[in-house]
């Protein structure tokens, strides 16, 4: 999800289970399970690897992320209270300082973290585990995305949806949210 292994990185049971020190089965089944979720994709022969998404495949990603993230937003505006705003704007200049020093799996976590403690407040758990599936399925490819960008400023969107919240201006937030998680996918896309 954080784009900690490559695109197409290939995996083995043997060195997941020592990475995490666990024994081959619960490294079998966590293979299984993200498999399943489109984290990582197993081949005819059984190799593992993380997925390589198509362009087409990443613009798929992008249209569920501009629905399921903007509907998040919006239901956690009404419980968007001060104390989450002035933490996203703190996660929001670990973003920025993750974009300065080129840090592209830092930059990967903090963004999530910033969109995570928004959609949080929405109250709707099975929304945020349809996005964190998508996340984890275009992990290794936002890796290789920003790690090609020489972006040395922050995401312009993440100021523009604290500013939507803290108005309370939903369509403004919708914008804003859309924009943002779609903007860097069409760069991937191109």
């Amino acid at each position: 999800m954080h784009g900690d292994i490559a695109p197409g990185q290939p995996l083995t049971l043997r060195g997941i289970g020592k990475q995490y020190d666990v024994s081959m089965t619960p490294a079998r089944e966590a293979v299984r399970r993200l498999v399943a979720e489109g984290a990582l994709t197993m081949s005819q022969s059984g190799r593992v690897s993380t997925p390589e998404l198509s362009n087409e495949r990443i613009e798929e990603l992008a249209a569920l992320r501009a629905l399921i993230e903007v509907e998040l937003a919006t239901r956690a505006l009404p419980r968007a209270h001060l104390a989450l705003i002035e933490r996203l704007q703190t996660i929001n200049s670990a973003v920025a300082e993750a974009v300065a020093h080129r840090d592209a799996v830092s930059y990967i976590r903090t963004n999530l973290e910033f969109h995570r403690t928004l959609y949080l407040r929405a109250q709707a758990p099975a929304m945020l585990a349809m996005a964190e599936t998508v996340w984890l399925q275009m992990g290794p490819t936002m890796r290789a995305l920003y790690g090609r960008l020489r972006r040395t400023e922050p995401p312009q969107y993440h100021r523009l949806i604290i500013a939507a919240l803290r108005a309370g201006d939903e369509p403004s937030l919708r914008l804003a949210v859309r924009s943002d998680v779609t903007q860097g996918l069409r760069m991937l896309a191109s």
